[in-house]
C-alpha cells in the first residue's frame, strides 16, 4: 500500500514538473503609455512572441530564465523571471533611446573690431572670388558647336515626344533592406540568433516568404507602422528559416 502511494506521489510530481507554466505580464513606456508590438524573447529556449495593442504579452519560461524586450527606438531591456513573476503579472518599463545631437560650430562673436568682425562674418576672399568667377561663367553664351550632335550620335526629335514606360521606383530591397538593418539594428537580428553575417540573407528570405513592400519601394518610405509590421512577419518565417540549419 504505502509503495502504491509512493509511486501515485511521484506520478504527480512529474506531472506537475512537466506542465508548462507561463509568464504574463504588460510593457509600458516610461510616460506610462501601452507599448504594443514589443518583441519578448526567452533566451533559454528562444521562443518570442510580441506585446498586443493593450501593451500585454504571454510566454512560456519558468524561474530563473532572462526575458529580453526589444522595440526599435528605445532601450533594450533584459529582466530575470522570478518565482513571483510566475505567479502574478510583470510590469515591464521601456525608456525611449538616446539620440545624438551633432555638434553645433558657434562662431566668434562680435569684437567690435571692423577688420576683424568682417573677416569672421562676412565670406572670406576667395569665396567672393570664386562666385564672381562663377557668375561670369554663367553670363557667357554658350558655343553652338559645343552642344551639336556629334557624328552617329542619337538626337532627340523635335515635337511630342514618345512614352519612356513606366515610372521606376524610389527603392528597390537593396534599400529597404539597409534601411530595416540600420533602424533595427544587428543585435535585433543576432538575438533571433541570426549571425551577422546572415542578417542580409535572412531579410531577403522574409521578402521572398511574402512581405508586402510595394508602397514602401514605390514611395522610398518606411513607416513606423511598416517597421512593426515587418517584425511580427519576422516571427512567422524565424522558425522556417532555422529548419534548413538545424538539419545540417
Amino acid at each position: 500500500m504505502k509503495l502504491k502511494l509512493f509511486f501515485f506521489l511521484f506520478l504527480i510530481f512529474c506531472i506537475s514538473a512537466q506542465a508548462q507554466s507561463y509568464i504574463f505580464g504588460k510593457v509600458t513606456s516610461e510616460d506610462g503609455a501601452e507599448m504594443q508590438d514589443v518583441t519578448v524573447i526567452n533566451i533559454r529556449t528562444d521562443e518570442m512572441t510580441m506585446s498586443n495593442r493593450d501593451g500585454h504579452f504571454m510566454i512560456s519560461g519558468r524561474a530563473g530564465d532572462e526575458l529580453r524586450f526589444v522595440k526599435a527606438g528605445y532601450d533594450r531591456l533584459m529582466k530575470k523571471v522570478t518565482p513571483e513573476n510566475v505567479q502574478s503579472p510583470m510590469n515591464i518599463t521601456l525608456v525611449r533611446g538616446t539620440i545624438q545631437i551633432p555638434e553645433v560650430a558657434v562662431k566668434q562673436g562680435i569684437t567690435g573690431n571692423l577688420k576683424i568682425d568682417s573677416r569672421n562674418f562676412g565670406p572670406s576672399r576667395k569665396v567672393e572670388k570664386l562666385t564672381k568667377e562663377i557668375d561670369r561663367y554663367i553670363a557667357q553664351k554658350t558655343d553652338p558647336r559645343v552642344l551639336a550632335a556629334r557624328p552617329g550620335e542619337f538626337v532627340q526629335p523635335k515635337g511630342q515626344g514618345f512614352s519612356i514606360g513606366k515610372v521606376k521606383d524610389k527603392w528597390d530591397d537593396v534599400d529597404l533592406m539597409k534601411y530595416l538593418r540600420a533602424s533595427l539594428g544587428d543585435e535585433y537580428f543576432t538575438d533571433l540568433k541570426i549571425e551577422k553575417p546572415q542578417i542580409d540573407h535572412f531579410i531577403y528570405y522574409v521578402f521572398a516568404g511574402g512581405f508586402e513592400r510595394k508602397k514602401i519601394l514605390k514611395y522610398g518610405f518606411c513607416s513606423d507602422a511598416d517597421l512593426n509590421r515587418f517584425q511580427r512577419f519576422v516571427l512567422t518565417r524565424i522558425s522556417s528559416y532555422r529548419a534548413p540549419q538545424t538539419q545540417r
